[in-house]
C-alpha cells in the first residue's frame, strides 16, 4: 500500500513530473466492474499549468474554482476552455477541499501538504474562508488534522477530512472545532447527503472502498463499498453525491470514474484518467453548468465527464 502514497508525496515535493513517473510506474489496473449504462468518454475543459489539483468547486455563476497543492493558490475558470486565473492564496499552503459556506464565501482547507502525516498528533491544518469577489482571505477554522475533504451542512456545520490520518473534523457553526468529532482511517473527500443525515467519504489507503458516516452517531461509520482484488490499489478520492443520492469516486491510480449503485455494486463511468483527485457537478446556467461532472487532477487537468 505504500506506493500508493507517492502522488500525493510527488505533490508535496512540488515536483509533478516525478508524479506522472510515478503514475505511470503504479500501472492502472483493470477494474472488475462493469460500464455504467450511461458511461462517457472525457473531454478536457480546462488547464491549470504547472498546477497539483486537489480541491474543485463551481459558484452559481457555473465559474470554478480549483486548489494548486503545491503552490496553495485557488484559480478561478470562468468556463470551459478559460484561462484560470488566480484569485487567492492560502497563507500557510498546502490548499486542500474546497466548499461553499452559507455567506457565499468559498472555505479552502489548508495543511494538505506534508503536515497530513502528523495531522492528527499536531492538528496544524484549517481552514480559511475567501471572498471570491476581492480575493480577501480571512481565518476560518483551526486546529484540524487536515482539510483534504471538505463539506458544509445546511446550518453552516463543516466536516473535513485526512487521507492519511484517522480523524474526521467538524467545525460547528458557533466556530467551534472537534478535530476528532470521528474516526475513520483514510477517510478522503467529503460529500452530504441531502438531508444531512449522512456524511460520504472515500477510503484511500486503508481498506479501499467508500463508508457513510451518521452525522447524529459519527461512531458508527458504515462500509457502502469494499474495494477487492486489483481494485484495492486503486486510490479512491475526492468523491461526490449524483442528483439520486450515488457516490461517484475518482481513482488516483486505476484513473476511473465510479459511481457506486448499492452495498458493493460499482460501475465505469468513465476511465483513463489516472491522477484524478476530485469530481464536482457543475452550478448555474453559463460555463460549468447545473447537470455536469467534472474531475481534476494532479495533472492540473480538468475534464468532463
Amino acid at each position: 500500500m505504500r506506493r500508493l502514497a507517492f502522488p500525493r508525496i510527488a505533490a508535496l515535493a512540488a515536483t509533478t513530473t516525478l508524479l506522472a513517473a510515478v503514475v505511470a510506474f503504479a500501472a492502472p489496473t483493470a477494474s472488475a466492474a462493469p460500464a455504467c449504462p450511461d458511461s462517457r468518454s472525457p473531454v478536457v475543459v480546462g488547464r491549470v499549468p504547472g498546477a497539483v489539483l486537489e480541491g474543485a468547486a463551481v459558484d452559481g455563476a457555473g465559474r470554478m474554482y480549483v486548489t494548486d497543492l503545491v503552490s496553495g493558490r485557488v484559480f478561478r475558470l470562468d468556463g470551459p476552455g478559460a484561462p484560470a486565473v488566480p484569485v487567492a492564496t492560502v497563507p500557510s499552503g498546502g490548499a486542500g477541499g474546497l466548499a461553499w459556506a452559507r455567506d457565499g464565501s468559498l472555505l479552502v482547507g489548508y495543511g494538505a501538504d506534508a503536515r497530513v502525516f502528523t495531522g492528527d498528533a499536531t492538528r496544524s491544518a484549517g481552514i480559511v474562508a475567501v471572498d471570491v469577489n476581492t480575493g480577501a482571505v480571512r481565518p476560518f477554522a483551526s486546529g484540524l488534522s487536515a482539510a483534504n475533504g471538505l463539506a458544509v451542512a445546511r446550518d453552516g456545520t463543516v466536516y473535513a477530512t485526512n487521507d492519511f490520518g484517522s480523524l474526521v473534523g467538524r467545525v460547528l457553526p458557533n466556530g467551534v472545532v472537534q478535530p476528532d468529532w470521528a474516526v475513520l482511517p483514510s477517510a478522503n473527500g467529503a460529500a452530504l447527503t441531502v438531508d444531512d443525515r449522512y456524511l460520504y467519504v472515500s477510503r484511500t489507503f486503508t481498506d479501499p472502498g467508500v463508508s457513510r458516516i451518521p452525522t447524529s452517531n459519527p461512531g458508527a461509520p458504515e462500509s457502502v463499498v469494499t474495494f477487492t482484488g486489483g481494485d484495492v490499489f486503486a486510490a479512491p478520492d475526492g468523491l461526490v453525491l449524483d442528483p439520486q443520492g450515488r457516490p461517484v469516486v475518482p481513482t488516483d491510480v486505476s484513473g476511473q470514474i465510479l459511481r457506486v449503485d448499492g452495498p458493493d455494486r460499482l460501475c465505469v463511468l468513465a476511465s483513463g484518467l489516472p491522477m484524478s483527485s476530485v469530481l464536482t457537478y457543475g452550478n448555474g446556467d453559463a460555463g460549468f453548468s447545473a447537470g455536469r461532472l467534472f474531475r481534476a487532477g494532479f495533472d492540473g487537468v480538468i475534464h468532463e465527464v
